[in-house]
């Protein structure tokens, strides 16, 4: 046969290799085989997927601490009812004796609605109503005016010249049900004393029935 036909050359991405299997002498050793466009592209793809999953990763990781962190708990009422004096009332015709009336300013500053479930004072000879009568509720934001009624039922158990008198009430809100002190002020303890005085003011009147 004729010798037309010439070496054959090696294909693309292939390597010529000698006798004994050894690669030729000038083949470049240790260089990866160049991939095809479309490969690179779908490597690029697969690198770039598994960087985005690691970053959605992390951040999932932090996200459950924010939703299980606890929601802060509302005040405690005694930190956000305040009790004001207004000033003593007239009494209404036919008031059995040894009786008087203040009214006072119950104002909720905060929070949940507060209820207040008892009003009181300390003293002994003191028998107290108040309008509107426990319990009641009042909303944050909002202030209820209370008629705090007062008869006299033993003069021997009150003092003469009340110095520093209180309001007992018993505050409930969602987060706690306490019992605090309110003092009204010198203005109160002023009319009290006077009130208390005009009540026991003769012997007759000491010794009423309640």
């Amino acid at each position: 046969m004729s010798g037309g036909v010439g070496p054959v050359e090696p294909g693309e991405g292939t390597r010529a290799w000698e006798a004994g299997g050894a690669p030729a002498t000038g083949a470049s050793r240790g260089r990866p085989f160049p991939l095809p466009a479309r490969h690179r592209r779908a490597v690029l793809g697969a690198l770039a997927a598994v960087a985005v999953l690691t970053a959605g990763g992390l951040l999932w990781a932090t996200r459950p601490q924010e939703r299980q962190r606890p929601a802060p708990q509302p005040p405690f009422p005694s930190q956000v009812v305040d009790v004001a004096y207004l000033g003593p009332l007239p009494v209404p015709p036919g008031t059995r004796p040894r009786t008087f009336a203040v009214e006072v300013l119950l104002s909720v500053e905060s929070g949940p609605p507060v209820t207040a479930t008892r009003l009181a004072q300390p003293y002994a000879g003191i028998l107290l109503t108040s309008a509107p009568r426990a319990p009641f509720r009042t909303k944050a934001g909002s202030a209820r005016k209370i008629v705090i009624t007062m008869h006299v039922t033993d003069c021997g158990n009150v003092p003469s010249d009340a110095g520093l008198p209180f309001l007992d009430v018993t505050l409930r809100n969602a987060r706690a049900i306490q019992d605090h002190s309110f003092i009204l002020g010198s203005r109160y303890a002023r009319d009290l004393s006077h009130a208390l005085q005009v009540a026991c003011s003769n012997e007759s009147g000491n010794h009423q029935n309640a």
